[in-house]
């Protein structure tokens, strides 16, 4: 957990679009569980306008704010003179967004997918830990989240699996 971010660090997050984009537009500032709310954040963007994508296009998403998530992250930990600050929570955005791939479509499905994300992030079994501990700099603060979701996306594809349904919406 870290610590509250002082007025000096806030003003250096906010004053760079690096730092909106690294907070998910202010989320990652929610005082109790920034993590959550950024993962609560990334739901509304997949409900209205990624869960009906191609799933090429899809990943064209993923990649590309992935990538924008190690640039934005990197700066905005720079800026605040702390690697992986609570706040910086477009690495939830991106998480929740690979464990919802190809998820079915009904709306109890991104519920699950929402709390095994939350599960696997907050556990960090391995190598999510690894990532967490030794990658540095914006990667470092993606890579533990990826992994995470890549866990919590293939327990939501067995579920669906499991009970029949379609893994693509």
């Amino acid at each position: 957990m870290s610590a509250p971010l002082t007025a000096t660090q806030r003003r250096a997050l906010l004053s760079h679009p690096a730092g909106w984009i690294a907070t998910a537009l202010g989320a990652g500032l929610s005082p109790k569980a920034p993590g959550t709310a950024g993962s609560l954040v990334a739901l509304l963007p997949w409900w209205f306008l990624l869960r009906g994508l191609p799933i090429g296009w899809y990943v064209v998403v993923l990649i590309a704010g992935f990538l924008l998530g190690v640039w934005a992250c990197g700066v905005a930990g720079k800026r605040i003179g702390v690697h992986d600050h609570g706040a910086l929570v477009w690495d939830e955005v991106i998480g929740m967004w690979i464990t919802l791939l190809a998820a079915p479509p009904q709306w109890w499905w991104m519920a699950i997918g929402f709390a095994l994300f939350r599960l696997f992030d907050i556990w960090k079994p391995w190598p999510v830990r690894l990532a967490d501990r030794r990658v540095r700099g914006g990667l470092g603060v993606m890579l533990d989240d990826m992994v995470a979701g890549v866990y919590a996306l293939i327990v939501l594809q067995l579920a669906a699996l499991a009970t029949g349904l379609s893994p693509v919406g």
